[in-house]
This record gives structure tokens, sequence and C-alpha cells, in this order.
């Protein structure tokens, strides 16, 4: 099988995905997502377990029945950021050489490139397909808050752990991430007419932008640490008090110690009120640990790097202060790679795109890492049985 003469299916496939409005609170989006690629999984002999969710699409095992303890765990996410509709408003498309619509790079294209390396795994007559396991979430795009306790106990035993989400314009794969939370601050205030009594009145909004004041002398950029309130809500007319405002706060950290330091930082902003009479709630967490370029990590960077070099790529790692499912796995200590999707950029715009030579290009150089990595696991193996007898 020649993966390059498969770019008019596997364009066809990707038309099919990106033309699925599949934002993070679409369930019914994201499973129609998951019921299109699974058949080709099956077809490859693989059983599909299906994590049943209420408000998110269900997540997706996907694992070889002759295999119980694969060596490589590949993660990938059906969910997108666009609101409903937006399939329709802009479809897929091609030009100059570019995929776009809505996902084409974030991560519709991975999930062909799965698909794709997989069955050219199989029909090149590798066995090695079946040391893989895949787990296909609908929440990434919202933090994974119900597909990470699955992500952490699928990854158990694993050596290595690929993420799909795309390269970086230049090809780059990611090696390390900063970490990130997620916060809502809702203040509870008082209404009033602003005209007639305003004394009356305790302003939720007030009290609101003393809060974000004071979050964001939370700064320091030089050890990695971005603090933005970067949506507020609040009022119901301009000549009253408001009574209710919400704001919603994004934290990126760089170690694992800033985690625990922020949580303080942040609880203590939102302990009391600037703003005598009103009550603030402070809820979410920081839900992703940093992804750290470690001495296993490097390893496998070295191995992407040596793969691509057979293949004629030049492959760089590069880190990024983007969340990613990648976080998980690291900190679980597993050899972790991220951006090992095709090439594109823009991604969360209406100017999203994926150059097209790098579907099958990338498609392939997954496929040749994960027949080198299945080899290198069988040889960890045994060499770990070796040592217990």
């Amino acid at each position: 099988m020649d993966v390059h003469l498969k770019e008019k299916e596997m364009l066809e496939l990707l038309e099919r995905l990106v033309n699925i409005d599949s934002g993070s609170h679409n369930k019914q989006g994201v499973d129609h997502v998951g019921k299109v690629i699974s058949p080709y999984f099956e077809q490859l002999g693989f059983q599909i377990e299906r994590k049943p969710q209420e408000s998110v699409g269900d997540h997706l095992i996907v694992r070889h029945p002759s295999q119980h303890h694969p060596s490589i765990l590949i993660v990938a996410h059906m969910d997108t950021v666009f609101e409903d509709g937006t399939a329709v408003k802009r479809p897929f498309t091609i030009k100059n050489g570019r995929a776009y619509g809505p996902g084409v790079i974030d991560m519709k294209a991975s999930l062909v490139s799965v698909i794709y390396a997989l069955h050219y795994l199989k029909q090149c007559g590798l066995d090695v397909y079946e040391h893989v396991q895949i787990i296909f979430n609908s929440d990434e795009e919202i933090g994974s808050h119900t597909s990470r306790p699955i992500i952490e106990s699928e990854a158990v035993g694993k050596l290595y752990a690929l993420i799909m989400e795309p390269a970086r314009r230049d090809g780059s794969v990611v090696t390390e991430r900063r970490g990130n939370g997620r916060y809502t601050i809702e203040v509870h205030g008082k209404a009033a007419h602003s005209g007639i009594e305003p004394e009356k009145g305790r302003s939720a909004i007030e009290e609101l932008a003393h809060k974000i004041v004071k979050l964001h002398e939370l700064n320091d950029h030089e050890r990695g640490i971005s603090v933005n309130v970067g949506m507020i809500e609040g009022g119901d007319a301009v000549n009253t008090v408001s009574a209710l405002a919400i704001g919603h706060l994004d934290v990126r950290i760089a170690t694992l110690e800033q985690a625990k330091e922020m949580e303080k930082k942040i609880e203590q902003v939102c302990a009391s009120a600037d703003v005598s009479g009103t009550d603030i709630e402070l809820t979410g967490d920081m839900s992703r640990p940093p992804m750290l370029k470690n001495e296993k990590t490097e390893a496998l960077f070295q191995i992407v790097k040596q793969v691509g070099a057979e293949l004629g790529i030049t492959i760089k790692d590069t880190k990024t202060g983007g969340g990613s499912d990648a976080s998980f796995t690291s900190a679980m200590g597993i050899a972790t790679i991220d951006g090992l999707g095709p090439i594109g950029g823009n991604a969360h715009s209406d100017k999203e795109y994926l150059e097209i030579s790098s579907l099958t290009e990338r498609t392939l150089l997954l496929a040749k890492l994960i027949e080198r990595l299945a080899l290198e696991g069988k040889k960890q193996k045994n060499s770990e049985n070796q040592v217990i007898q």
C-alpha cells in the first residue's frame, strides 16, 4: 500500500468529518464523528468500547483482542471549538494546496491519519498495529474533564504516548507544554436604580472589576505564569446597579509547583470582597499539569527524528503554551510526544487550514513510528521479563 496514492480517499473521509458540526457541547455531532470512524477500526479487527457520557460525546477506547498489554497509547479528540451551523456556513474546501473548514487541522485530519497509518501497517503485513491502543475523547477542547480519568487509567503500563494534536506550522512536534487551569468567578450583589436610589445597590460589576485587576497582577511572564480574565458577563441595564457579574479566568503555568502556588493565590484574591455587601463564588481548578521535556520524552523524540530522517523528513521539536492531553500522560512518567498530526495552522479560527501535502507524509511518519516503537516495546518488555526470571 502506497499511502500517497490514498490521498484522494483520505481527503474524501476528511471532508465527511469536517462537514459534521462537532463542537464540544454538541453530543449528537461528536457521537456522529465516532460512528463514522469506528468501522475503519472494526475492519482491522479492533474492538471498540464506548464510554457513554450525558452532556458531551461518548469516549471511545479502541483495542485489538490479540494484545492484552499494548505498549503504545494514541490519544486524539473528536470535538472542536465551533458553534452549531459552522459546517454549513463554512464547509470543507480546497484551495491552493490547502484544505479549509471547521476542525480540519484540530484535529479531524489527525483522525484520518490514525486510520490510514494502521491500515498501511496491516496491508504491509505487519502485525505491529495490534500493539496500539487508541482513545478518542470528546471533551478535549473544554478541558478533558470527563475523559481525563479514562486517559490516565488506560495509560497505566504503556511505554509510549502519541498525542495527535497538529504539528506546528514548520512541521515541529511538541515536547513541552505549559499547564493550565480554568476558573469562574461569580459575584452576587444587589440591584438598584442607578438614578433614583443608587446607594441601595451593591455592584457586582464593580466587585468583579477589583478582582480582575488583582488577578492580572499575578502575571509573571518571566516564570511562565499567565493569568487572564478573558470573558465577562453581567448587568441587566445601563441604569441599573448590577446584581450579578461573572468572570472567566484562564491560567497557564510552567511547573508543577506553580499549580499549587497559583491555586492558593487565586483563592486568596477571591476570599474577601472589596465592595461591601457582595458575595463571591469561585469554581474551577488547575485542570492540566505542564508537559515537561524529561529524559523519556527526549529519548522518544530522538526516535521520532530518526524515523523522520529515514523518510527524508527533518523533524524539529518545540514548546508551546497551549494545553493538551499530553500533559496527563507526561505527568504519569510516560514517554510522550505531541503534535504528531499533519501540518496546518490558524486553529480555532475561520482561517483554519491543513497543508494537504502533509496529510500522507505525516500518516506515513506515524505508521513507521508505530512500527519502530512496537519493536522497541517488545525488546523492553522481554528485557524486563528476563530480569524478573
